[in-house]
């Protein structure tokens, strides 16, 4: 007896010290969260089963598609995802499924939210595009899967900054950079259009010292 109530006690405790748990969730609820985090797909279908809402929040706003893509529970994802859950389903800081999965670079879920619907034009708390951050972290095949999926090449976000400028002013100037800014001059972006201070791509990577950029930049009829 004593044996069992330490347990029920611990896990009581674990649950409320989980960054996941919020006092409007119910059990059910809370036991998604903590098995889309954790990749547990028997949990996940298990509870669907029993009608759970499938895209309640947490404290932060977050569904528990987001928890699994916060981790890059992949099947965990595809189970919820499957089932219906929102990928354009945004937090309290405007991240959703979709647009974590592009910024991260998680690949496979960010083509299954690509299939169910992911918002393309859906933008971060920056005002970017999931396209932007993934330039900048030099996420190859993200900017490439993203590109395909058609998200403008040249949207500006708030600090008036396209996935060309980021790659150039966040980058590195290594092959990965190398690589995206090649995807997006061949996609079509504007290799002239400058940052909110009239500064352009090419003079950008001229003052950061990224010859190999700075080349390919001027072959593409940059200024």
């Amino acid at each position: 007896m004593r044996k069992t109530l330490a347990i029920c006690i611990a896990f009581c405790f674990g649950l409320l010290a989980s960054p996941l748990i919020t006092s409007g969730q119910s059990m059910q609820e809370t036991e998604l969260f903590i098995a889309a985090a954790g990749n547990d797909t028997d949990t996940i279908d298990r509870l669907l089963g029993q009608d759970v809402d499938i895209d309640a929040r947490d404290s932060e706003g977050r569904t528990a598609l987001l928890a699994a893509t916060h981790a890059n529970a992949i099947e965990a994802a595809q189970v919820l995802i499957e089932a219906g859950a929102d990928v354009n389903a945004k937090d309290r800081i405007d991240d959703s499924p979709y647009l974590y999965a592009g910024a991260r670079g998680h690949l496979e879920i960010l083509k299954m939210t690509l299939v169910h619907g992911a918002d393309l034009k859906s933008t971060n708390r920056f005002g970017g595009t999931a396209l932007i951050p993934a330039a900048e972290r030099g996420h190859v095949e993200t900017v490439r899967t993203l590109i395909e999926a058609g998200v403008d090449v040249d949207h500006v976000n708030n600090l008036g900054w396209t996935a060309l400028l980021e790659a150039i002013i966040l980058g590195d100037g290594g092959p990965r950079h190398q690589q995206i800014l090649d995807l997006l001059v061949k996609a079509g972006a504007d290799v002239n259009l400058a940052d909110g201070n009239g500064v352009t791509p090419l003079q950008h990577a001229r003052n950061a010292g990224y010859r190999e950029m700075e080349q390919a930049l001027a072959t593409a009829g940059a200024r």
